[in-house]
């Protein structure tokens, strides 16, 4: 994740990676483990298929990629920028004995060290939003992909509208960054968070940008009362661009 702002989100991942799992329970009231399901769920992988997770953190989303297709997958690879994010992941992965089907690398969004049409699927959970430069990692994914394959991007995003709407913005705004400062002991990291989602574009507006990447078929889906929403487009097979 280059740009402006990639050190400091580097730097803040790197601080709070020992609570992270603890505080994604906690905040979530276990509900990203729910959402990170329902995006693996769209990824429908054939067999042999091989994925790449993008800001894998500590590897909540790989291993459940190797859950859900235990016989389909044939691999995962996970990429993250931030190291201690990635020796939790890989003790994670040991403790279950995935080291053969899951590989980490430390690697750049912006420059992915794959070749073209690598890989059947990709994924990102609540990573897009630190991207300062979205649409030019889109066309990343785009070209690492294999044409047909899906990419899958989940996002926390502000509920629309309604007495919801208010509730999430004074738990978000108010409750958690207390929350957040209490348990990771880190001052900054989760008053970034609602800022940041504050500032992530519509459904609407990253549905068009991703279109705009080259991908067809692209839908948005929320859950959990619109608090979280998920992305999901796939590479237009060459045959379908002629058609």
């Amino acid at each position: 994740m280059n740009g402006g702002q990639g050190g400091f989100v580097r730097e803040m991942f790197d601080q709070i990676a020992p609570r992270y799992d603890f505080l994604n329970r906690l905040l979530s009231l276990r509900r990203d483990v729910f959402w990170r399901r329902q995006m693996v769920q769209r990824l429908g992988l054939a067999p042999r298929s091989a994925v790449l997770d993008v800001a894998c953190g500590t590897a909540d989303v790989a291993l459940e990629i190797i859950r859900r297709y235990p016989d389909n997958c044939r691999f995962t690879v996970g990429i993250d920028f931030a190291p201690a994010m990635l020796r939790l992941a890989r003790k994670k992965i040991a403790r279950q004995g995935l080291e053969e089907k899951i590989f980490l690398a430390a690697a750049d969004a912006y420059k992915l060290p794959f070749a073209n049409e690598t890989f059947d699927a990709i994924t990102i959970a609540f990573g897009i939003r630190n991207i300062e430069d979205r649409k030019a990692v889109l066309e990343e994914f785009l070209r690492i992909l294999v044409p047909g394959g899906r990419l899958a991007i989940l996002e926390l995003v502000m509920p629309d509208r309604g007495w919801m709407r208010k509730i999430y913005l004074e738990y978000f705004t108010r409750v958690l960054p207390k929350l957040g400062r209490l348990f990771s002991k880190h001052h900054f990291a989760y008053s970034y968070l609602p800022e940041s989602v504050a500032r992530f574009p519509t459904d609407e507006a990253f549905s068009a940008m991703i279109s705009g990447a080259g991908f067809g078929k692209v839908f948005c889906r929320r859950f959990t009362f619109g608090s979280v929403a998920l992305f999901v487009g796939e590479k237009i097979q060459p045959s379908s661009r002629e058609a």
